[in-house]
């Protein structure tokens, strides 16, 4: 469940109530317009989800504290490895307003597909405490909990990166330092590849849809998510999935990023889904993405003349 699952008009008011805050609160200042901002973009829902039945047998819960972390700060995190000895693992980003406990139905539908899955809350929702997140601190936050999965699962080609929602524009950003550090040391991506479902192009883009407006609504922005603008340095096989009846996040943003994307890379639009039963409705499609996705091997980034990267071979 997202901030995009809610009816049209509320939606719709929402993104102008947006607007409206970011004009009045110009003459507050800056902080006090970034932290109303930061509000209505993860709209952070409290406590546990209402259709949460429980931890299944087998999943671990931990918590990350680096050094860094302010006192009292700290990730809370699942993970729920599979009984098959060195399974490819699935670091899992979720999207807006729900914490882990309203992600379960999917990285259970991961889970029994044979993947392990290593998913975390940002800060400040659900038991990771820690102030109101950012898009700075959600980036972090994702760098840490990955930096988790290398440990969990060291062998690079048995790792994978997923994102649902705005979780897919950080996923998007994960892979894309990774892609761009690759670049520098001319060698492979860590990670097999990236799967993003239900996302976006910007932040944006995506009020801008929401509020059904050509008010300019993405310069009003400090958060900006933009995926766009790094989709194509990834560096790694990619893997975009995309409702087609998804009424909150329009489909066409999937197909943006897919053609602003290197290969290798997939589009599965599939049929009669919305925003978030992708999965299940996709069924035998979605497990054969993510075996087509498996078996494609990256291949290594060479530099070029001026700094700029391209596929070696």
């Amino acid at each position: 469940m997202s901030l995009f699952s809610l009816p049209v008009l509320k939606r719709r008011w929402l993104a102008l109530s947006f607007m409206a805050a970011m004009v009045v609160g110009l003459p507050v200042g800056c902080a006090v317009l970034q932290h109303k901002e930061r509000e209505l973009v993860f709209r952070i829902e409290p406590g546990t989800a209402t259709w949460f039945s429980g931890i299944p047998k087998g999943l671990q819960e931990f918590d990350l504290k680096p050094k860094r972390f302010k006192a009292g700060e700290n990730i809370h995190g699942w993970w729920w490895p599979v009984a098959r000895k060195n399974a490819p693992a699935i670091l899992y980003l979720h999207g807006v307003r729900w914490n882990l406990t309203g992600q379960l139905f999917r990285i259970q539908q991961l889970n029994a597909m044979g993947f392990s899955v290593l998913a975390i809350d940002y800060r400040g929702f659900g038991k990771s405490q820690g102030d109101l997140p950012s898009e700075a601190s959600v980036y972090e936050d994702a760098r840490i909990a990955w930096e988790r999965l290398e440990v969990l699962q060291p062998d690079p080609a048995l790792r994978l990166i997923y994102g649902h929602s705005l979780g897919g524009a950080i996923a998007v950003d994960l892979a894309a330092e990774l892609g761009q550090k690759a670049v520098k040391e001319g060698g492979v991506v860590p990670a097999r590849g990236l799967i993003i479902e239900s996302t976006f192009t910007s932040l944006g883009d995506v009020a801008t849809a929401m509020a059904d407006t050509s008010l300019p609504v993405r310069w009003l922005l400090s958060q900006k998510f933009d995926s766009i603008d790094k989709i194509g340095e990834i560096n790694m096989p990619l893997l975009i999935v995309h409702g087609a009846a998804d009424r909150y996040v329009p489909p066409r943003f999937s197909e943006q990023l897919f053609n602003a994307a290197r290969q290798p890379k997939r589009l599965l639009m599939v049929p009669g889904a919305t925003h978030n039963n992708s999965m299940s409705l996709a069924g035998r499609s979605y497990r054969q993405a993510l075996d087509a996705l498996m078996s494609t091997r990256p291949s290594p980034v060479a530099v070029q003349p001026g700094g700029s990267s391209a596929k070696a071979g």
